[in-house]
């Protein structure tokens, strides 16, 4: 068999490639290397201060990351605030407990890089990238976060409900939520164990505690000790329970230990040491940090590359809460 010319092997290969649009981001984890050389320590040393004045910063940074990433992608739209045309992804009643210290921390580190490197790293790569950060912080595992992601143009609050899971649905309809941004079961369960760290208001698990309907699975001593904190929730709608009674300020599997004892917080919480579809992971995670964590790490890694945005999708804020455009 005579070979083949090279001059014709090559335009045959350029021919059949495919063709790769503008708009896709190409993240890697050197994307900054070059053009703002300081991000990585930046980002660490601000995320260090501010997690140092306020322990629970990881938990809400954290938190923050997963309700951006599940609506519209991994784009910074959460973080855009609502002005006279436009009611925001932020000020949905279901991101109204989102704390305060994750848009701070996210200011903080885009300021400082405005400084250092003005118009160069998006405000959706700083939310990623802070949040691994403040997760090993606090004892989590360390995973990878490939950059390169540009920010949004949309955050329409109206779009909230029916992308971000919420404390009374089964595990068939959280699952249905992970599922169509690729995530299996076992994902969503190590995922679910960011509940290891942080806190929910009483109003969201009130519902447990009071009344024909209260909860009779919740441990009998950590239910009389939730009615008593939670007593005059109706009225100061900041009191607050610590996700993980045990080690609230440590990033651990105690999470899933608690839920096998009756010490699940949330209803989807307590759901996934009930529904036999989830128990597996549960038993397994409980009794095996090291496969959480690991578990975890993946599923950060892959949460982190949902949705993002490239070149012709999206821009790099010059202000984290703004549109670069304001009458957007």
């Amino acid at each position: 068999m005579r070979g083949l010319n090279p001059f014709v092997l090559l335009v045959s290969l350029v021919l059949v490639a495919p063709a790769v649009s503008a708009g896709v981001a190409i993240l890697r984890t050197d994307y900054y290397q070059k053009t703002c050389p300081d991000f990585n320590k930046i980002v660490r040393e601000t995320v260090t201060s501010k997690q140092v004045q306020q322990p629970t910063t990881a938990a809400g940074t954290l938190r923050l990351f997963f309700h951006d990433c599940f609506l519209e992608g991994c784009d910074g739209s959460v973080l855009i605030a609502t002005n006279s045309f436009n009611k925001a992804e932020r000020d949905d009643d279901l991101n109204d407990s989102l704390p305060g210290d994750a848009f701070d921390i996210v200011t903080r580190i885009k300021t400082a890089l405005e400084l250092a490197c003005p118009g160069v790293v998006s405000c959706a790569d700083i939310l990623a990238q802070a949040t691994r950060d403040l997760v090993t912080m606090v004892g989590g595992p360390y995973f990878d976060v490939k950059l390169g992601r540009k920010d949004g143009l949309e955050s329409k609050a109206h779009k909230v409900r029916g992308n971000v899971p919420m404390v009374n649905q089964t595990v068939h309809d959280i699952h249905g939520i992970f599922k169509k941004n690729g995530f299996s079961l076992r994902e969503m369960v190590a995922l679910s164990g960011a509940h290891t760290i942080g806190f929910s208001h009483c109003k969201e698990f009130s519902d447990r505690l009071y009344g024909s309907k209260a909860d009779p699975e919740i441990n009998p001593r950590f239910a009389t000790a939730l009615k008593e904190l939670c007593k005059n929730h109706t009225v100061d709608d900041t009191i607050a329970a610590f996700n993980d009674v045990m080690t609230p300020g440590k990033f651990d599997n105690m999470y899933f230990k608690n839920l096998k004892r009756g010490l699940g917080l949330l209803a989807s919480d307590h759901i996934l040491i009930k529904d036999n579809s989830t128990k597996p992971f549960v038993d397994l995670y409980a009794t095996n940090e090291k496969a959480f964590f690991e578990d975890f790490a993946r599923a950060m890694e892959k949460l982190g590359t949902v949705g993002v945005k490239g070149d012709g999708e999206g821009e790099v804020r010059r202000r984290c809460d703004h549109f670069n455009n304001l009458n957007v």
